[in-house]
């Protein structure tokens, strides 16, 4: 593979926010007597779907589900934001890989929480741009959000890479038709990456892959 362009996943690849968010959603249904347990999380999650659908099933109204997800929000910023969620290595693999590479992110993150997590991080140093949940129609695993970044480089399809680390993610590459690298991550290691291009135990095995595969 011949790559020019990077674009990569943020929650799970470049930072460690995905345990965060789900013990946000746990936080903000347990206030209205519902439980939610990792492995359905997960499982909604790989499809692209979310926790109020939980809520929805056993018939809360929209008007409480608003009000929660409100707070969801609250307190994922709060963790984010007095948590450790830097992954270690991540600047210095950047920071080789933009000697040869263009590189940008693609998150289903509000921009909002985005620019939190980033606040204090030298991540952005490295990337031409970032498209968040507000700039393309439909979220991952629609193909929308990679295509709209490949259109931001102005890229081929063969000249761009997608970094990912879950299922919904992957179905977005799929579906863009556009290669993926999946980092391995232990929160996701029960999704189904059936389909994948390349596997990476670390994404410091990214910059030997891309060699490798010229």
């Amino acid at each position: 593979m011949k790559k020019k362009y990077l674009l990569f996943d943020n929650d799970g690849v470049l930072v460690e926010t995905e345990p965060y968010y789900f013990k946000a959603n746990v936080k903000a249904l347990r206030e209205i007597d519902i439980e939610l347990s990792e492995e359905v999380y997960l499982k909604i999650m790989a499809r692209g779907g979310n926790s109020w659908e939980v809520a929805r099933s056993v018939g809360v109204s929209e008007a409480i589900i608003n009000t929660q997800r409100t707070r969801r929000d609250v307190y994922y910023q709060e963790f984010i934001s007095t948590q450790d969620i830097a992954i270690k290595g991540v600047v210095d693999v950047l920071k080789e890989l933009s000697k040869t590479y263009k590189m940008g992110i693609v998150t289903t993150s509000r921009r909002v929480d985005f620019e939190l997590v980033h606040n204090e991080l030298e991540i952005m140093d490295f990337m031409e741009f970032v498209l968040c949940v507000e700039d393309y129609p439909r979220a991952k695993p629609h193909a929308d959000p990679y295509l709209a970044g490949m259109k931001k480089f102005g890229a081929t399809k063969e000249e761009c890479l997608i970094i990912e680390d879950s299922q919904r993610g992957l179905g977005a590459a799929l579906n863009a038709k556009i290669e993926c690298v999946i980092v391995d991550n232990a929160f996701t290691a029960s999704h189904d990456f059936s389909g994948v291009h390349y596997f990476i135990k670390n994404l410091s095995e990214l910059p030997s892959l891309l060699k490798s595969s010229r």
